[in-house]
């Protein structure tokens, strides 16, 4: 599947607006934040290093990303949510690094394959997700009620559906930032990026 950008995305933007940062050249209020994500992934990825131009924004993104681990969401679950975020909203950088963390959970190849086709899934429940998901971002949370009825009809709760908008607003974030800083796919993730 190819991924291309739409026609009002920058893909070069001023280098002086976005750098990527190092820690130490970054703001000294986002240098915490590189150092621990260097350490814990050992290398700074180049989203990252663009974000911290916004101290906030980034430890905005860190924290809640954070706190949408720890919903009640399966990791499976989360994941399908992300990629469907990220393919949706065309950031690469997020395809990528998804795509590989799918692929290092062990999921189902052909699971990654139409979520990165942006096609529907096979598995009735992570199809129900998604198409939450998607329905979500079209209405601006508006759902209708058959919309959330088949959500809850594959054993998702309120609480979930509630997480789902979490979800969202967290990768919406980071994609955006990472559109709009022209965050390149990082050498590590090259393997997982859209063609």
């Amino acid at each position: 599947m190819t991924i291309t950008a739409s026609p009002s995305h920058s893909t070069s933007p001023d280098p002086t607006a976005f750098p990527a940062h190092t820690v130490d050249s970054a703001p000294a209020a986002a240098r915490p934040a590189l150092r621990a994500t260097g350490d814990r992934l050992g290398y700074l990825p180049s989203a990252v290093a663009r974000m911290a131009t916004s101290p906030q924004t980034l430890d905005g993104f860190l924290k809640l990303s954070g706190i949408f681990e720890s919903t009640t969401l399966p990791q499976l679950d989360r994941e399908v949510l992300i990629l469907t975020i990220a393919t949706r909203n065309d950031c690469h950088v997020c395809v990528a690094m998804h795509t590989a963390k799918l692929t290092a959970m062990g999921a189902d190849p052909g699971l990654i394959e139409a979520l990165r086709a942006q096609q529907p899934l096979t598995d009735s429940r992570l199809e129900a997700l998604r198409a939450f998901t998607l329905e979500v971002l079209a209405t601006a949370g508006a759902v209708t009620e058959p919309g959330l009825q088949a959500f809850l009809a594959q054993g998702y709760t309120g609480r979930n559906a509630l997480e789902v908008v979490l979800g969202i607003g967290t990768y919406t974030l980071s994609t955006f930032a990472n559109r709009l800083t022209g965050a390149p796919v990082d050498e590590q993730l090259m393997a997982f990026a859209p063609q």
